[in-house]
């Protein structure tokens, strides 16, 4: 069923930007696709009313989670990457968000035995779980199967989004345009500048810092760096955020040139309250990894092509790249940005943060 629409409504790029802010306000959604419907509501900001609303359309509840959440909970992801845990017809939303977040975990950890489905398609459960992580809330998404979705999508005014149409949008970079830049003197750098870039799809815009005036027919000194609230603003002591921006844009300044990318991808792409959970978890012994699998995240949720984009679009084709970070150069490298040489970027060792620069090297192959 293909979606028509008039140069004033939403295209399916808009479609899948409004999905996202609904599943942030607890408001249900309806994916269609290979001849099924279904209405999905994130579990983390679902409310009781509307899962007795829910109950009341008859079929069954399915929560979907990703398959690392799931083996945390012991449950079977008989689809690969994700599990589909029917749900009791007794099931209490205290229950359900229990399953979507770990925070109690320990002081409850049988919830249950869980019973998932094995048979039937799943991509409806997947294209729900990657827009619930893109909204960055919790990957746990209520999906009900509807007979007649387009019916029940304008009977109750809920967004409508048709996967054949959006997949490709779902997963692609967003290219970013710019939208304006300044000159701004930095304690680095009296010649420093700030661009901002604005994503399509309605995203967060992300920032080009640049010292100096570097040629763009040599390699610049390039950061890619992740926003970091609690390092970068705070101080905090449970990264090396803080100091590595500062380290980095100081060199730039000594240069007399670089450019350094503040991409808004919080928490390694996870966002500020889902790396909050994750340091709440880090406190209760887990590690960096292991946290984000309890949330039911991957280790790194980031999408560096951003970076590449945002370096393309300034004319830079070479970098030298400040990075401990190996996964950041192979992705420059593949999206049309020749990292020449790897500057390390070696600060901000503390008593507080050795164990978490002793798993990014571990488990993430970071260059210590």
């Amino acid at each position: 069923m293909t979606q028509k629409h008039s140069l004033l409504g939403p295209s399916t790029l808009e479609r899948l930007n409004r999905a996202r802010a609904d599943l942030r306000m607890g408001v249900p959604i309806v994916l269609t696709g290979a001849g099924q419907g279904v209405l999905v509501v994130a579990a983390e900001a679902l409310e009781a009313p509307r899962l007795a609303e829910l109950r009341l359309m008859g079929g069954d509840l399915v929560l979907a989670l990703t398959a690392h959440r799931a083996a945390t909970l012991k449950a079977r992801a008989y689809d690969g990457d994700l599990a589909r845990v029917l749900v009791p017809a007794n099931a209490s939303l205290r229950w359900l968000r229990a399953l979507a977040d770990p925070a109690d975990d320990l002081n409850n950890p049988m919830k249950g035995p869980l019973q998932t489905l094995r048979e039937g398609l799943a991509d409806l459960h997947r294209a729900a779980l990657v827009l619930t992580k893109s909204a960055q809330l919790l990957p746990a998404a209520l999906v009900l199967e509807v007979p007649e979705p387009l019916a029940l999508a304008t009977r109750l005014n809920l967004t409508l989004v048709n996967m054949a149409e959006a997949e490709a949008e779902l997963y692609r970079a967003s290219p970013l345009f710019p939208v304006v830049s300044a000159r701004l003197p930095m304690a680095a750098s009296e010649a420093g500048r700030v661009h901002i870039f604005r994503p399509e799809d309605g995203g967060v815009e992300h920032y080009a810092i640049e010292i100096g005036t570097p040629p763009r027919d040599a390699p610049v000194l390039a950061r890619l760096h992740s926003a970091c609230f609690t390092g970068d603003v705070l101080g905090s002591l449970k990264c090396d955020c803080g100091p590595q921006l500062r380290a980095a844009l100081a060199q730039m300044g000594e240069e007399g040139a670089g450019v350094l990318l503040y991409l808004n991808q919080e928490g390694r792409g996870i966002g500020l309250a889902n790396k909050m959970r994750a340091y709440s978890l880090q406190d209760q012994g887990f590690d960096t990894v292991e946290a984000n699998h309890r949330l039911g995240f991957e280790d790194d949720e980031r999408d560096f092509r951003l970076g590449a984009d945002l370096l393309r679009r300034m004319g830079f084709a070479q970098v030298r790249l400040l990075t401990n970070n190996p996964n950041k150069m192979k992705m420059l490298n593949t999206n049309g940005v020749e990292v020449v040489e790897r500057v390390p970027l070696k600060v901000g060792l503390t008593a507080q943060n050795a164990g978490y620069l002793a798993t990014k090297a571990a488990k993430s192959g970071h260059l210590l």
